[in-house]
């Protein structure tokens, strides 16, 4: 039973840690950042700078949505 305890725990542990969703409350002026998640994405702060680039500012875009996306990053 302690087994089966144990299992369990490092099970619903490994399935939350791939997920990542991030609130930029540091930021002010950036409050866009909030609710982006990503799972197995690449670092968020090398994405948005990316995305920033290619689509510009406005992080409400298709454009800037999309470029997110193939980045491994959506909009919750």
């Amino acid at each position: 039973m302690k087994k089966l305890i144990v299992l369990a725990a490092v099970a619903a542990a490994l399935s939350t840690s791939a997920c990542v969703t991030v609130i930029d409350a540091d930021n002010a002026d950036n409050d866009d950042n909030i609710n982006w998640s990503g799972q197995n994405a690449q670092p968020f702060d090398a994405s948005l700078e990316a995305c920033r680039e290619y689509a510009g500012r406005n992080q409400n875009t298709p454009a800037f949505v999309a470029c997110m996306a193939e980045k491994g990053w959506t909009r919750d």
